[in-house]
């Protein structure tokens, strides 16, 4: 939805340079032509989350035979139907072309696409990573906003040194102190968060139960022992216990006090060069809501990465084997697969004994 706040939001005379923004008085003269951007909004939609959600959908209707043959065929052929969905909405615009409007059609054609590609970039790997256990979801979301009033709070009150040119009032005390706080906070609020089942199981459809399972090696305490003299004298304990997702937590915070900011920093630029304030004004003194998610978007796309990368397991494992095949086979070739494989077991059971 971020994507119609972006088009309720700007103003009529955004953008009046070589590539113009929407203008009221354009649109009046193309009838049928936003009904044309709300067509490419939906063909994307259906395409990124169709790729994202074909497996929990098809978990969620397992019980029901009739509604799973068309939930399975639509999943096996939604990329030809939202490919022929874009075509269409191609030649659409094409036919709409009309005379000494071929410029401003074609700006609204780019900024469309512009918009489509960043907006449903970042929500794709946010909705991926709610499915993966809104832990991952939660606490980089978390990181970035405890960034951003760290470093307003560290900038308002010890701020001298400038950082960027393109946003006046941040500063290099600002940033410092945000990146000592977001780091502190990563380690914490791991602890925190993975103490929760609800917050740390995968979600393998669309039901909306709680959740649970078993937690996994990450979100297992390990024991560390303090050195005597810390115990002696300091703390009471002997040990200490730590998640291993902590240690995750750390470089997650490492990502979002040093290079998210630069998210912001884009959006300030950008703001700048159309010589506008913020995108919106739904929050008052702070903009849109546009203006609070540009770190938002780097942050979710490199935790989705993060995790895949460093997180889950690269080795197959009988989970993620079994997964692929609820993916992959409608239920009838999982019948067929389930008496092969008994067929095979049965087999060299007979051979071993």
């Amino acid at each position: 939805m971020v994507l119609v706040h972006h088009l309720r939001l700007l103003p009529p005379d955004f953008g009046t340079g070589d590539v113009p923004m929407r203008r009221a008085h354009e649109d009046k003269r193309l009838p049928g032509f936003r009904i044309l951007n709300w067509h490419f909004y939906f063909t994307a939609m259906l395409f990124v989350y169709g790729r994202i959600l074909s497996h929990q959908l098809v978990n969620t209707v397992t019980s029901d035979k009739i509604f799973y043959k068309l939930v399975s065929k639509l999943i096996k052929y939604q990329m030809v139907i939202c490919y022929f969905l874009y075509i269409a909405g191609v030649m659409w615009f094409i036919l709409t072309l009309k005379k000494k409007m071929y410029k401003y059609q074609f700006g609204q054609f780019a900024w469309t696409h512009m918009i489509l590609i960043v907006v449903f970039t970042q929500s794709a790997f946010t909705v991926a990573n709610i499915f993966e256990g809104i832990f991952w979801f939660l606490l980089p979301a978390s990181l970035i906003a405890v960034n951003d009033v760290a470093a307003y709070f560290f900038g308002f009150f010890f701020g001298k040194t400038p950082l960027i040119k393109l946003s006046p009032k941040k500063t290099w005390e600002g940033f410092i102190g945000a990146s000592v706080v977001t780091t502190i906070s990563a380690f914490v609020l791991a602890n925190v968060f993975g103490h929760f089942q609800w917050l740390t199981c995968p979600r393998k459809d669309l039901s909306t139960g709680w959740l649970l399972c078993d937690p996994g090696p990450l979100f297992k305490p390990e024991y560390y022992p303090l050195p005597g003299w810390l115990s002696r004298w300091v703390l009471p304990w002997k040990e200490v216990a730590i998640l291993p997702v902590q240690w995750h937590a750390l470089c997650l915070s490492l990502f979002a006090s040093s290079i998210a900011p630069f998210g912001g920093f884009f959006a300030s630029g950008f703001k700048r060069a159309f010589k506008i304030k913020d995108f919106g004004d739904s929050i008052p003194g702070h903009g849109g809501f546009t203006d609070r998610m540009d770190c938002q978007m780097v942050m979710a796309v490199f935790a989705y990465i993060y995790h895949q990368s460093f997180v889950v397991p690269q080795d197959y494992t009988v989970e993620m084997i079994i997964n692929e095949i609820l993916r992959s086979l409608t239920l009838e070739e999982q019948n067929i697969l389930y008496t092969k494989l008994g067929q095979i077991l049965l087999e060299r059971m007979v051979e071993l004994y």
